[in-house]
């Protein structure tokens, strides 16, 4: 039998334990989706641990389908698109300043940082669930609910762009 449809049974029955089974196997996961897009520890972990909220919280509607990873990524790429949204919203003076641990020490790591942030939303999205998740095409599309081929054509351009980002920054 497959472990989280057992899981989600036992957790639905009430077996607290079978729900930090299910923390401890995905929370890492999810953690470095979540820190992928907002590149802060403190809020990457915040909608990690939202991101189990609104899944326990949504327990019974949930029908298990054999994608619970699927299913926590959507919740917690929606939760990274609020953030976003928050963040754009707030008047400059109001933005917390980013301390120096927040900050990988490996220089690749900034670089592609850097140009991840300027793609748009949607761009970044498919390149972080494709290149660092390691999604198929098939389930970054069941993620964000749109066709594969628009996950593609959004591949294909974030590549592009990407490579002329990075090849600017070698300059």
């Amino acid at each position: 039998m497959d472990f989280d449809f057992l899981t989600i049974s036992q957790i639905k029955n009430g077996d607290r334990q079978a729900g930090e089974r299910l923390i401890r196997k995905y929370y890492p996961e999810i953690l470095r989706y979540c820190y992928l897009h907002v590149s802060c520890r403190d809020d990457a972990e915040d909608l990690t641990q939202e991101t189990f909220v609104r899944f326990f919280a949504s327990l019974g509607r949930y029908e298990y389908r054999g994608k619970t990873k699927n299913y926590l990524y959507t919740i917690a790429a929606n939760l990274c698109r609020d953030h976003y949204k928050k963040i754009r919203d707030l008047p400059l003076e109001d933005l917390p300043e980013q301390s120096a641990e927040s900050i990988p020490e490996v220089e690749i790591r900034l670089d592609i940082s850097a140009a991840l942030e300027q793609l748009s939303m949607d761009l970044r999205e498919v390149t972080i669930l494709y290149y660092f998740r390691q999604r198929s095409q098939k389930e970054i599309a069941a993620i964000l609910g749109i066709s594969p081929t628009l996950v593609r054509r959004r591949l294909k351009r974030a590549t592009q762009q990407l490579r002329i980002l990075l090849g600017k920054e070698e300059e």
